[in-house]
């Protein structure tokens, strides 16, 4: 047991270390994309953009860039993990570590959440400081539990989908097509950046299917107080959505490839 247990802490060691390696790709270069869309979208524009629940535009964006930045790096830590490991040959040695499937997709998973809970601060902190030279005043969050627990759940999630695309892939050009057109429009049109009751009924339809939209509205619910959906339907489908990622995950593990490309 307490072999196992060392075995378990390196593994979250091992991917927490693995991105503080590279500290300017992996959590700078976000903040600064965070950084863009305040600055373009809800500095510049936030003024010409008015919503019916009375939340100034800048504030309605700064929750949607605070969990996509958390989802997209948690997503990124554990598939490049994986490719990375595909690409070297060391994930081979994952047949033979004293270690069980579960071990491997929590170690992953937890190293994957810290950094999408470091981004995401950071992305916050900052979405603050616009706010407070923008309107002399700080969002004050709604519901601190709320706001940990979708921030949580979220960060999760893609740490699985992290796992699955990257066991799935075959090469790096299939694991980034699966991000740069599959998962980023997803979280574009999750509701970062327009409300659900600014499109047109067939359009509010279709984005009632996108899980992303459960996650960001869920998180804008614990900071502002509102959401374009029932943040208890949001909690339903973003603790859905991890149930139905774990088990695809740990399929993937145990009867997925993990030849050396």
């Amino acid at each position: 047991m307490s072999f196992f247990n060392i075995a378990f802490k390196t593994l979250v060691k091992r991917e927490i270390h693995r991105y503080l390696k590279v500290l300017f790709q992996t959590i700078f270069t976000p903040l600064v994309n965070s950084i863009l869309y305040l600055l373009i979208f809800g500095v510049s524009l936030g003024e010409s953009i008015k919503l019916d629940s009375g939340v100034t535009y800048l504030a309605f964006i700064i929750p949607g860039l605070v969990m996509m930045s958390c989802l997209n790096n948690a997503f990124q830590n554990t598939s490049s993990s994986i490719v990375s490991g595909k690409f070297s040959g060391d994930i081979e040695d994952w047949r033979v570590v004293p270690l069980t499937t579960n071990s491997i997709i929590w170690g992953l998973c937890i190293g994957a959440l810290t950094r999408g809970y470091f981004v995401s601060f950071l992305t916050f902190m900052t979405g603050e400081i616009f706010y407070y030279f923008t309107y002399h005043s700080f969002i004050q969050i709604q519901n601190i539990f709320l706001f940990l627990l979708f921030l949580t759940l979220g960060g999760l999630v893609f740490s699985l989908v992290g796992i699955i695309v990257a066991i799935w892939a075959k090469s790096f050009d299939e694991m980034s097509a699966i991000g740069a057109l599959i998962l980023t429009p997803l979280m574009f049109l999750g509701g970062v950046f327009f409300s659900l009751k600014n499109l047109s009924p067939f359009w509010q339809n279709v984005s009632l299917y996108n899980p992303m939209l459960y996650f960001i509205n869920g998180f804008r619910f614990a900071m502002l107080g509102e959401s374009d959906v029932l943040f208890q339907t949001s909690l339903l489908v973003s603790c859905f959505s991890l149930f139905i990622s774990f088990f695809i995950a740990k399929y993937a593990i145990e009867k997925g490839s993990f030849k050396r490309w």
